[in-house]
Formats: structure tokens, sequence, C-alpha cells
């Protein structure tokens, strides 16, 4: 039987506390890096998915980024992170949707996916996700992803996940994208265990 994904983050995010959750991070360090690295402008149009309540969103806004949409499947982590940032959530663009079924007139500068992506684990999702990524995109646009590498765990969450290598990742996204920096990195969850990442830093072919 197919697992309700709405459901199960729901579910997720109403019962556990934010340390509870093996993503936990209070300063994303990896993914700062990534818009440090990259210069990216305060004014840039920057998309989260599958964010949930994780605190990339918060340091953004703390950086003076101005324009920050969260994409989010789970009502519950929406609401959440939204309580912590108080009125500072008025900043934020929220979406409750599952990525696949999102559209976007708007065109985006920057798309951050930080253990989202691993979730899809059907060929035809996994089209579907890079097709959009490619739609939503600005041409030269950056797109930044973080799975479980191929030595990282085979689930998440009680969910499947699929690992990635960065020739998976080049197979997937190469036509339409440039890889421009990829590395490994071993991830300590508040539980004191550890699971290894991979990370790939792409832009968009003209």
């Amino acid at each position: 039987m197919e697992i309700n994904k709405k459901q199960h983050w729901e579910n997720v995010f109403a019962t556990k506390k934010e340390t509870e959750v093996s993503w936990y991070q209070e300063k994303p360090e990896t993914s700062l890096q990534f818009f440090e690295r990259n210069n990216i402008p305060k004014t840039a149009k920057i998309l989260e998915i599958g964010g949930g309540d994780s605190y990339l969103i918060d340091n953004l806004l703390l950086q003076d980024y101005e324009s920050l949409t969260l994409l989010d499947i789970s009502e519950n982590a929406i609401e959440r992170i939204k309580k912590r940032l108080g009125e500072k959530s008025e900043k934020v663009r929220f979406v409750v949707s599952d990525i696949l079924d999102f559209s976007s007139i708007e065109k985006f500068d920057v798309i951050h996916d930080r253990a989202s992506f691993h979730f899809l684990t059907k060929d035809e999702d996994i089209q579907k996700y890079a097709t959009l990524m490619n739609d939503i995109l600005k041409e030269n646009g950056l797109y930044f992803v973080g799975t479980f590498s191929e030595s990282g765990p085979l689930k998440c969450s009680g969910l499947e996940i699929t690992q990635y290598s960065k020739e998976k990742f080049l197979k997937i996204f190469g036509n339409d994208f440039s890889l421009l920096h990829s590395f490994e990195e071993v991830h300590k969850t508040p539980f004191e265990t550890t699971q290894n990442f991979i990370f790939c830093e792409f832009q968009k072919k003209m």
C-alpha cells in the first residue's frame, strides 16, 4: 500500500519537536556557504523546497534576503516555522504543496533542496521533478541539492529514499544544467548518529 505522503509529514510535524528529527540543524552551514560562495544577491528570488521548519529561512532573513518562498507538503511544518519567525514570517511567501504539484509563472534565481528530492523513488516522479526545475529556474539560475549519498541511509523518517552519486545526478540534470561543484559530507543528527550526504551545485544552461 502506498503511504499517503501528506498525511505522513503532517503527522511527523505534529508529533515530533524540531530537535527530534534527524535533519535538525540550528545553523545550516553547508547551505549558507553555498549562498556565500556564489555571492547570491539579496534581491535574488529564492525557492526553498521541502524546507519544513528548517533554520535556513531564519538565517537568510538575518542576512537581509528579500524574496524568499518556502514550499512544503506539510501545513503543520509551515505553521511551526511561521510561529517561530513571528512578525518576520510576513517577509516570506509560504506554499503548502507537494513539489510535483507545484507550478510557477514566476521564475526563480535560486532553488535550494536539502533532503527533499531523495524521497522521490519512481523514475517518472524523478523526471517530472527535473523538468520542473528546468521550467521554474531562470537561465543561469542556481540549483543546490543535497541527498543521501550511496553510503548514506536507505530510509529517512520511515520512508524509502533514493541514494545518489555525482554520476546519477549528472544523468538526471546534465542535459539542462552544468555541474559547478559536488561534495560529500557527514551530517550529525541530534541522536548522535551520522548520515552521509552528497551535495551538488548546478547552473542552468543558457
